[in-house]
């Protein structure tokens, strides 16, 4: 497990992990790694990061809280609310709506803008201190449909910022004293906050150009993001929806790990988004239910199998690598899995074995082949072309570009621990 985390901070210059790992009444937590490279300050399972959307979750707690307590409709209008006008194709959108991500508004991109900002981009600034601050600059948002409100699912981070208004207009309180007092209080999450709580705060990290460049937290809006917290608190919070027992009742934690709409993306088949929860119900046989999130400087997973009594945190102070890839890598094992029948990470490790340098006849030609993500490169002299594999399988791999207008292929084999490739008019093998 550990070795699995090592091997991807080296390749992918991740500065810090802490990890927490729940095996019903035994928790495993750890941090490799460093919070602050310039310092050398090591991460802990105490180091505070930035969970991201992780924060997502703890909104939807806090609207279920409400919801118990008689005091909002999950079928309410988010326009009789807030008095923002949104009606998509003459739909009202509902706070089922916001929690689902389904109100047939496609992203507006404000976090993106917000963050890139933060972060020093010469084209993106977009201040917003406060969750008011967005109301003007989304006005008009109903005008950006393509759907009707439930009939598509479009991640939005928007929708989670208004969640955070309607929470405090249901509340009479602020959304960050409401979700202090009525969940991280009772879950005793005494070091999870919208600031951090004293100096064991990770850094954040993004690589440019081969350097990882320290980023400030981009402090502002909290409801769709804003959470800063630690794999301590994190392992109490898990064990809550692990256990069904917490500040808000086992009737209402069901009702949020319900798959309400299907997701687009697909990595096991049929997941779906729940309120504040992704599930996925194919897991190896499980059902595994959780969240993710970024920052572009923070990265974070939580989940659970609740059958199982395991759960799982992971969290980077860097974008270097998923941590839900880590975190199912985790669960994985635990279960008594092969982790790397995880399409995803199967599919990195077979790259992976075709990079490097490859040689025409007598060495007249050569081209280097690396991998970047999902996708393998061609470097020469003249470029770099992308090829995106079609065919992925332990001994081969068949990826395509275009030129030209045509489709062009590039095979790869190993034959007899050899590499080798074929390439337009080309024979290319692998050389020192």
């Amino acid at each position: 497990m550990e070795e699995f985390i090592v091997e991807k901070m080296k390749e992918n210059k991740i500065p810090g992990i802490s990890y927490g790992v729940i095996e019903g009444e035994k928790v495993e937590m750890r941090g490799i790694g460093f919070r602050n490279v310039e310092k050398a300050l090591p991460a802990t399972e105490r180091t505070l990061y930035g969970i991201a959307s992780v924060t997502k979750s703890f909104t939807a707690l806090a609207i279920m809280k409400l919801v118990e307590e008689g005091k909002l409709d999950l079928n309410a209008e988010v326009e009789s609310i807030l008095g923002i006008e949104l009606k998509p194709f003459g739909e009202p959108v509902r706070i089922h709506h916001l929690l689902t991500h389904s109100s047939g508004i496609p992203s507006l991109g404000y976090a993106e803008a917000f963050i890139d900002g933060f972060f020093g981009s010469k084209e993106s600034w977009l201040p917003m201190a406060k969750p008011q601050d967005l109301v003007p600059f989304i006005k008009d948002m109903e005008s950006w449909a393509v759907a009707k409100p439930g009939e598509r699912f479009f991640y939005s981070n928007t929708g989670y910022v208004l969640l955070g208004l309607i929470i405090e207009k249901a509340s009479g309180v602020s959304y960050e004293e409401f979700v202090r007092k009525e969940i991280l209080e009772p879950l005793k999450m005494e070091r999870t906050d919208f600031k951090p709580r004293d100096e064991d705060f990770a850094t954040g990290y993004i690589l440019q150009e081969g350097r990882l460049v320290p980023k400030p937290f981009p402090y502002g809006i909290t409801s769709d993001g804003g959470l800063i917290s630690c794999v301590e608190d994190l392992v109490k919070y898990l064990r809550m929806y692990i256990t069904l027992e917490g500040p808000v009742g086992e009737e209402y934690l069901k009702l949020m790990e319900k798959e309400h709409i299907e997701v687009p993306w697909q990595m096991f088949g049929g997941e779906a988004y729940g309120y504040g929860l992704v599930i996925y119900p194919r897991f190896y046989g499980k059902r595994l239910v959780g969240h993710s999130g970024s920052l572009g400087s923070y990265t974070s997973f939580i989940g659970y199998i609740r059958d199982e009594e395991l759960g799982v945190v992971v969290l980077e102070n860097s974008s270097g690598y998923a941590p839900s890839l880590i975190g199912m890598y985790i669960l994985a094992e635990k279960l008594g899995e092969d982790p790397y029948k995880i399409e995803a990470i199967r599919r990195e490790e077979i790259l992976k074995r075709f990079e490097g340098t490859y040689y025409g006849f007598k060495r007249t030609i050569k081209f280097t082949v690396k991998r970047r993500g999902d996708f393998l490169f061609l470097e020469g002299e003249w470029g770099s072309v992308p090829l995106v594999p079609e065919v992925v399988e332990e001994d081969y791999v068949r990826a395509f570009t275009l030129s030209g207008g045509r489709k062009m292929y590039a095979e790869f084999f190993l034959k007899d621990g050899k590499a080798e490739m074929l390439y337009e008019r080309y024979r290319l093998v692998r050389g020192p």
